[in-house]
C-alpha cells in the first residue's frame, strides 16, 4: 500500500484567502508514543495533560496496546513508515513547539523516529519507557541501543525511571555516588539533560534529581515531594514527562518547567488517589484543575 503525506485542504474548511491577516497560536506538543486502551498512560495520558495544562496536544502513535489497570494483555507495533509519516504531517503544519517521545516499541520505530526528528530543532523530551508497570516489556531490547545512541543526543531532557537509568546504562543506581556515575556515564555519550525520577524508592519523600551539562560541568539539583500513599499510579511517568514538554511549550525555562510539572503530578496523583477506575493501579486525576487554553500573540 503506497503511503504519502497528503498536505491538501479539503472539504468544508474556509479558504486560505478568507482567514484573518494575523493569528494568533496555542502552543503545541506532539506526542510520539503508544495507544493504551484503559486511557491512564501513553497517548490518551499524554492528551489529557496537555489539555490540562493549556497545550494543544498533536500525536504519532508507535503501538497499540491491549492493557488495563491489571496488566498489558497484548500489543501491535504501528508500521514505522507511518510513524514516520505521522510526524512530518504534524512538524510541518501544525509545528510543535515541544515534543515528547515516549513508547516506541522496536528498533524500526525508533530508527524511523530518530531520522525523522535529526531534521529539526524542537525541545524532545525522552521518556525511554521500557516495561510497564506490570512489568511488560514495551520496548524490544535492541531497541534500547538506537535510542541510546540516535536519539539521546537528539533530546533536551531525558526522564528515566531508576529500572530504565539501570537498564540503559547497565549500572547499579543504589546510592546517590552510583546514581551520578550514571549520570555522567550517559551524559558522555551525548545526553544533555537527566532527570532521574525517584518514584520507585521507599520512604516518606520521593526524590527526582536533575543532571545537566554545563560548560563547567555537571550541575546537580533536587525536586522533593511527599510520597502519597495509593495504588493510582498507572502512567505518572507519561503524564510527567507531558507535563514538563507543556510548560517548555509555554515557554518555561527547563527547570522551571520540572519544578511545575512536578507540582503538577503531584496534586494529579493526590486528587486521584482514593478513586477506584479497574482493579489494579489506577490512573491520576489528569483534570483535576484545568488551564484554559494559552493562546499566544504570532
Amino acid at each position: 500500500m503506497e503511503r504519502k503525506v497528503n498536505n491538501s485542504v479539503t472539504g468544508c474548511q474556509p479558504h486560505i484567502t478568507d482567514l484573518p491577516t494575523r493569528l494568533r497560536r496555542y502552543p503545541v506538543v506532539l506526542s510520539i508514543a503508544g495507544s493504551d486502551s484503559s486511557g491512564g498512560a501513553g497517548i490518551q495520558a499524554d492528551l489529557k495533560t496537555l489539555s490540562a495544562l493549556g497545550v494543544y496536544g498533536a500525536t504519532a502513535i508507535t503501538a497499540i496496546t491491549a492493557q488495563n489497570t491489571v496488566g498489558v494483555d497484548s500489543q501491535m507495533a504501528v508500521d514505522p513508515e507511518m510513524v514516520r509519516d505521522q510526524i512530518i504531517a504534524v512538524m510541518e503544519d501544525i509545528e510543535p513547539s515541544a515534543i515528547k517521545i515516549g513508547m516506541l516499541a522496536n528498533a524500526r520505530i525508533a530508527n524511523a523516529v530518530a531520522d525523522v526528528l535529526s531534521h529539526y530543532t524542537t525541545p524532545i523530551i525522552l521518556d525511554p519507557v521500557m516495561v510497564s508497570s506490570s512489568g511488560h516489556r514495551l520496548l524490544a531490547p535492541e531497541a534500547q541501543v538506537i535510542l541510546k545512541e540516535r536519539l539521546l543526543p537528539l533530546a533536551t531532557l531525558l526522564t528515566p525511571n531508576i529500572p530504565e537509568m539501570a537498564a540503559l546504562t547497565d549500572m547499579s543506581l543504589t546510592t546517590l555516588e552510583e546514581k551520578g556515575s550514571a549520570a555522567r556515564h550517559l551524559i558522555s555519550s551525548g545526553a544533555h539533560a537527566i532527570l532521574l525520577k525517584g518514584g520507585h524508592e521507599e520512604g516518606d519523600t520521593k526524590r527526582d534529581i536533575l543532571y545537566r551539562s554545563t560548560p563547567d560541568g555537571i550541575s546537580v539539583e533536587y525536586f522533593s515531594s511527599p510520597t502519597i500513599a495509593t495504588r493510582n499510579i498507572h502512567g505518572t511517568g507519561c503524564t510527567l514527562s507531558s507535563a514538563i514538554a507543556a510548560y517548555v511549550a509555554r515557554g518555561y525555562e527547563l527547570k522551571e518547567a520540572i519544578g511545575a510539572a512536578k507540582e503538577y503530578i503531584s496534586e494529579a496523583i493526590r486528587a486521584g488517589a482514593n478513586i477506584a477506575i479497574g482493579h489494579g493501579y489506577g490512573p491520576v486525576n489528569h483534570l483535576f484543575n484545568p488551564l484554559k487554553m494559552q493562546i499566544n500573540e504570532e
